[in-house]
């Protein structure tokens, strides 16, 4: 194997700021370099990287470098900002994205069970993991959704074939590659908590329904010096005098 290309490789990953793709690493070389030949040297990079606290792999768009989550821990503590954490509700609707897609919004609310919030869609669409990549042919021609190539990249997955068995989904998921995302079990509004000492405030309890029904009524006293109990009797004496006329 030819240590030189191997190291020229390995030079151009490590300082990409992008994955680089088959294509740009062949173009490295004057010589051809034939796809078994660089798939080889990939190969053996990755090997030699085994036991180091960075990995080489595979994703949609290309070849990179990257920290292993073992080491998430510590390179945290070079960036006190904490990733965004989502609820439930984020996270269940990017599965069922993920596994049923294109799918439309209705189809996910089916899924689910219950309504899927516009914000809850804007921020999978903001987050670059889901975009609408056609409408269906049906009554309103709704917009079906499926994740994108950045989704893959976050995921460290080469294409959605990649994914885990669904039953193995959840810790992926709530994980998401290397913790550009966090979940956060607790969450029951569907909106991201940017700050884990944030609380969202919760929303006000709807009447309850025997209330909602029944009329009340009341008296509005137009004038802030009238006296209740004065009216009253102003009321009676009225009735009294008209008993009394002919």
């Amino acid at each position: 194997m030819d240590d030189h290309k191997k190291r020229v490789i390995e030079t151009a990953l490590l300082c990409a700021q992008e994955p680089i793709t088959t294509m740009d690493l062949k173009r490295l070389f004057v010589d051809e370099l034939g796809a078994d030949e660089l798939e080889a040297l990939l190969a053996q990079i990755q090997v030699d990287w085994q036991d180091k606290g960075m990995e080489l792999v595979h994703i949609a768009t290309g070849w990179r470098f990257q920290s292993r989550l073992s080491m998430r821990e510590y390179l945290d503590r070079l960036t006190p900002e904490k990733p965004p954490k989502y609820s439930r509700a984020v996270m269940e609707t990017l599965a069922i994205i993920a596994y049923r897609q294109p799918v439309t919004r209705g189809e996910i609310e089916e899924i689910r069970g219950v309504a899927v919030s516009s914000n809850v869609m804007k921020q999978l669409e903001d987050r670059g993991w889901v975009e609408v990549i056609g409408h269906k042919e049906t009554v309103g021609r709704p917009g079906l959704y499926a994740t994108t190539k950045q989704f893959l990249d976050d995921l460290s997955l080469t294409n959605l074939q990649s994914l885990p068995m669904l039953e193995d989904a959840a810790p992926t998921f709530e994980s998401l590659g290397q913790g550009i995302i966090e979940f956060d079990p607790d969450a029951t509004v569907e909106t991201v908590i940017t700050n884990p000492d944030e609380q969202a405030v919760p929303e006000a309890p709807e009447a309850p329904e025997a209330l909602a029904s029944e009329e009340v009524e009341f008296t509005d006293y137009s004038s802030a010096d009238s006296d209740p109990e004065q009216d009253a009797s102003a009321q009676s004496d009225t009735e009294a005098k008209s008993d009394t006329q002919p």
